[in-house]
């Protein structure tokens, strides 16, 4: 009994060990699932990247296996999308910031609060564009992948359309959406 409690102390101090480096450490640990015969966006995993394609947000979902092929690719597809939610709601973060950060060193008074539920709105309709670009079934395991992506083009497009928005922040946006992406992009490298 009191060998069974110092190694359940000993693996609670290791985890915990483990994630405070973790939390302190500057190293980018990539994600490779190592998937043999899997589509190297299935090993990748969630990414936002800047290619010959374009500047794209890409989210990969994966769904256990279900019963129903078809409930399982659903999951596997709204998994992803939320994927490429996280990934959105990060990058319009890091505008938000920019913005606040230069609105304020341009002595112009900015309320935060109504930026940061025009970015939110910005997001989720936005979301409406993540489009699902692929699906792969493990054989051996028959878990299904499925990737969405949403193109940077999308976002500057349903920018456009938004009537509502403080025109200062828009017109920020316009002139920096792909710098800040380039840099995120750099970052997550």
């Amino acid at each position: 009994m009191k060998i069974s409690l110092t190694v359940t102390k000993l693996l609670a101090i290791a985890a915990l060990a483990g994630v405070i480096t973790a939390c302190s450490s500057t190293t980018k640990v990539e994600s490779n699932l190592g998937l043999k015969g899997a589509p190297d966006w299935v090993n990748q995993g969630t990414s936002i990247l800047n290619n010959k394609d374009g500047r794209l947000f890409h989210g990969v979902g994966s769904a256990s296996p279900a019963g129903d092929l078809s409930l399982q690719k659903s999951v596997a597809d709204d998994r992803a999308r939320a994927e490429v939610a996280r990934v959105l709601s990060s990058y319009m973060d890091v505008v938000s910031s920019d913005y606040m950060a230069a609105a304020k060193s341009g002595g112009t008074a900015v309320a935060e609060e109504s930026v940061s539920r025009q970015i939110s709105s910005l997001s989720k309709v936005n979301l409406s564009g993540a489009r699902i670009i692929g699906s792969w079934r493990d054989p051996k395991t028959n878990v299904v992948y499925s990737i969405a992506e949403l193109d940077m083009k999308q976002v500057k497009s349903t920018l456009d359309g938004v009537q509502s928005m403080n025109t200062d922040l828009k017109r920020y946006i316009e002139t920096q959406a792909d710098n800040i992406f380039d840099r995120v992009a750099k970052e997550k490298k």
